[in-house]
């Protein structure tokens, strides 16, 4: 069984970096998850006015209502059956601010329907984001986000582009530093740069059989739309 990174890439995915293809085979079929700590270098934000707004997608762990320097981090990539007996990997980013952490959660799919990988976002997967990826010249990962779908009970609307947060991901491995480095981008097509975040930090491969999925790394609802 491959991963659903495997999947969406297809033969690119032999172009990553070693170490970026490790991190993302992480899956049912591999038997490992993936836990990595570090630093974000820097966390923003465009300003007081966008405030309101991620304050309000931090309540179900979309997005990150702080910004600040030199946050530590945490990421953790668990794969798991859900309800609907897809293969699911957790993406739980952890920013350990002053005072009170703040969690960005998503869980992610291969969907064969829309032939890429789905990312739910929060708690509840209320928000489903298509994200496509790619391997760069140097080896790191590219993902760019697509068509977001908002759903909630009977509701199932497409998120239309003047409220939508385009996503720019960039993870890739430096070999002198012995870190991955990770560029966050959110933007909105008529208002700019909104959210980011970049840093770097280690991770270590674990046994899934042997570590288990923590309750809290799954989501509070499933989706079964993708």
């Amino acid at each position: 069984m491959t991963s659903i990174f495997q999947r969406a890439l297809g033969a690119g995915f032999d172009r990553l970096h070693p170490r970026i293809q490790r991190r993302f085979s992480v899956g049912l079929g591999s038997g490992e998850a993936c836990a990595g700590r570090g630093v974000m270098d820097r966390v923003w934000h465009a300003g007081t006015w966008l405030r309101p707004f991620l304050a309000l997608g931090g309540t179900r762990h979309i997005l990150v209502p702080r910004s600040g320097r030199d946050i530590p981090f945490a990421i953790e990539n668990v794969p798991y059956r859900d309800s609907f007996g897809r293969e699911t990997v957790t993406f739980v980013r952890t920013f350990a601010f002053p005072g009170r952490p703040q969690r960005f959660d998503a869980t992610m799919i291969f969907s064969p329907e829309r032939g890429c990988v789905v990312d739910y976002l929060g708690t509840h997967q209320h928000l489903a984001t298509d994200l496509h990826v790619q391997a760069d010249r140097s080896g790191a990962l590219v993902i760019r986000s697509g068509e977001q779908r908002f759903r909630e009970g009977p509701v199932d609307a497409r998120v239309p582009a003047l409220i939508r947060g385009d996503a720019v991901v960039r993870e890739s491995y430096d070999d002198e530093a012995g870190r991955f480095r990770i560029q966050v981008t959110v933007s909105n097509r008529y208002f700019g740069p909104l959210f980011g975040y970049e840093g770097s930090f280690t991770a270590e491969h674990i046994d899934v059989a042997a570590h288990g999925v923590r309750a809290d790394l799954r989501p509070v609802r499933e989706e079964a739309r993708a």
